[in-house]
């Protein structure tokens, strides 16, 4: 029965080198990622915030009025926007 391979005992692992350069870079600082938010989105996401109770009621009177089945589409204002992005 052979346990190990002959030519595989002293084999260099091929990722050894890339693997001790790695490590050899860890000492330097590492790059890290930023996000910079511009004073625009910022002021769109504190507006959607102060209109979230209003939105939420807004939704809630759409939910009742579709389980009660007095929610009406009117077919023509939906045609309207639909075709632009047809053509």
């Amino acid at each position: 029965m052979k346990i190990n391979e002959t030519q595989r005992i002293g084999a260099v692992n091929p990722y050894q080198k890339q693997n001790e350069q790695q490590t050899g870079n860890a000492g330097r600082k590492r790059k890290t990622d930023e996000v910079q938010i511009s004073a625009e989105a910022q002021e769109m996401l504190s507006s959607s915030r102060v209109n979230g109770a209003e939105r939420a009621k807004l939704i809630n009177e759409l939910k009742q009025s579709v389980r009660s089945g007095t929610y009406h589409v009117e077919a023509g204002k939906i045609a309207e926007k639909l075709l632009p992005f047809l053509k």
